[in-house]
């Protein structure tokens, strides 16, 4: 039986556990030791100790977007800002995140105190630096306000995005009086979904002539709606394309098109330039999505459904629940609904881009890519980084069958993929593999610590070049080949690693023949490996941006009209 009195920081972690919540991730400190200490003594939660804040809030995020439910991360103090980038991409991404930050006692509001946030008296403002990059953000003043704070924060965040409560430390270990009333009762974890009308699309699509094109986003994966989009796309025998983000939506489908965007493939452009119509689920279609479309877009009638309106003009209805909404949307358009002037589209499949091959020493991303698809098994999540070797990975690696594939292009920081790995290996208690650069590893790798601490099953392909390669292949290609600061000192981070943690099997590859057996090894190791793969800073990933520019060199070619400001140096 739950006593009634009860410590805030011991009713915050009932309350999450009731909700489902198994993890909590985060990085311990004075002001947030009191939820430490109640996730300890709790036996349906544990508390995973990250090595940095921004990798923890990763970590909620990859936990989340793996279908764990609510991601929740602890930090506290002026730590705790560490956690904005990370929170940043959750925003820009709709992943349900709840940030508990612990601050100093709130009678040392504007005192002076370590890691005074209060924004009394000239301190810092949480509140104010929160709120930019949440959907809920609220500080805690009373032991009872935790009753209503914490289930509309929860609400908030279930909606899509994050969420965060400013606790101070006497706050959390203050008495709360569970019997007492309370005006507020609000307890659910998620809003009833707003189901828009579909009749403006069954409308279009049933007086549709000619073949119909689908671009499939990550609210898709998100709402559970892969079995509908299937069925929607079988009613109306229709090719399917993914933005980036859902490049595990669509690895079953029957002539799926491959990704749309700058690292795309270029049957999606054909596709939906000779469809009658083009329909976006569930995706905004952001600009690194929808680079190269925008031309094929302009001349096609375009709807979208989903739960936020994409970024450009079109008919848009709203819909909190994808698969209930597709389930719809196919039922009005079978039977006697059903459209009589679509045709069924010649097969297409998938394209590659074609970037210059490169001398000298090194993997190339291809030939890397290629043993890498056929030593992943079935069920393997894949989670992959800013840069050449993620642009590479979403190109070339195809999402294996039943498992996740995973990029954060939200805020395209780097090395969010060692948390986000973290959090997705501990949801979904399988094998997740983690593809970075050697530039991210320098950002955020040593979270591979709190890999080898839990024994998780991530193994690690770093592909280590010595360079930031993106920023040193846009010095080559848009600065005339002056390079500054984005080349490294040689490492060799396989080795390192296998001598920093004994047991740890990590190794260096030098030559595309070696791989397979590397890969083989590492993907039996019963918890983390590291795979470091030498390749070369300057060969040009399949990144259409760059290889347009390949072949316009800057000073030969005007600027692409404003369709990709990736493609266009600060001084053009």
């Amino acid at each position: 039986m739950t006593p009634a009195i009860v410590r805030v920081a011991d009713h915050i972690l009932a309350h999450l556990a009731a909700g489902g919540v198994t993890h909590v991730f985060g990085v311990d400190g004075e002001n947030v030791e009191d939820l430490f200490d109640a996730a300890h003594f709790r036996e349906d939660i544990t508390a995973v100790l990250a090595k940095h804040e921004f990798a923890a809030a990763a970590m909620a995020d990859g936990y989340s977007r793996a279908g764990a439910g609510l991601g929740v991360v602890m930090a506290s103090g002026g730590a705790a800002l560490n956690l904005i980038p990370s929170l940043g991409e959750s925003l820009a991404s709709r992943v349900p995140v709840l940030a508990l930050v612990g601050q100093p006692p709130s009678r040392l509001d504007g005192f002076g105190a370590a890691g005074d946030t209060s924004g009394r008296n000239g301190s810092l403002n949480a509140q104010a630096l929160f709120r930019a990059v949440s959907v809920f953000c609220e500080r805690v003043t009373t032991p009872e306000h935790i009753r209503t704070a914490l289930p509309r924060a929860i609400i908030a965040a279930c909606a899509g995005g994050p969420a965060v409560l400013l606790l101070p430390k006497d706050i959390q270990q203050a008495q709360l009086d569970l019997a007492a009333p309370q005006r507020d009762r609000a307890r659910t974890w998620a809003r009833r979904p707003r189901l828009g009308d579909v009749h403006p699309l069954t409308r279009a699509l049933r007086s549709a002539r000619g073949t119909v094109a689908i671009v499939a986003g990550e609210q898709v994966a998100r709402d559970g709606a892969r079995a509908e989009l299937e069925s929607l796309r079988a009613t109306l025998s229709a090719r399917v394309a993914c933005v980036p983000e859902a490049k595990d939506v669509t690895p079953e489908f029957t002539g799926a098109l491959g990704i749309t965007g700058a690292m795309g493939h270029p049957a999606v452009a054909d596709a939906v330039a000779d469809s009658a119509v083009c329909l976006l689920v569930g995706t905004r279609l952001p600009l690194t999505a929808r680079t190269g479309l925008d031309a094929a877009l302009r001349n096609t009638r375009t709807f979208s459904i989903g739960s936020a309106p994409p970024h450009l003009p079109c008919t848009h209805v709203h819909t909190d629940d994808l698969q209930a909404s597709l389930a719809e949307l196919t039922r009005k358009l079978s039977g006697r609904g059903r459209p009589r002037g679509l045709r069924i589209p010649e097969p297409t499949p998938p394209t590659e881009l074609t970037p210059p091959r490169v001398d000298g020493a090194g993997v190339g991303y291809r030939q890397a890519m290629k043993a890498l698809d056929a030593a992943l098994p079935a069920n393997v999540d894949v989670v992959v980084d800013a840069g050449n070797a993620g642009t590479a990975a979403l190109h070339y690696l195809p999402a294996r069958r039943g498992g996740r594939f995973l990029v954060a292009l939200g805020m395209g920081a780097m090395g969010y993929s060692f948390g986000a790995g973290i959090g997705m290996a501990i949801a979904r208690r399988r094998r997740t593999v983690v593809i970075a650069g050697d530039g991210a590893f320098y950002t955020h790798g040593m979270e591979l610590h709190t890999a080898i601490e839990h024994q998780l099953p991530v193994t690690v392909v770093l592909f280590n070049n010595n360079a930031h390669a993106m920023s040193a292949t846009r010095e080559r290609l848009y600065y005339g080949d002056l390079h500054s600061y984005n080349r490294f000192r040689p490492s060799h981070l396989g080795a390192g690693l296998a001598a920093m943690f004994p047991g740890l099997r990590s190794v260096d590859v030098t030559d595309i023949g070696a791989l397979p057996s590397a890969l083989a090894e590492a993907l039996e190791a019963p918890g983390p490996s590291v795979i470091s793969v030498e390749c070369s800073a300057d060969e040009i990933p399949p990144f259409a941006p760059f290889l347009e520019a390949v072949a316009s060199p800057v000073g030969d070619a005007a600027a692409p009209a404003g369709e990709d400001y990736l493609a266009v140096p600060a001084s053009a």
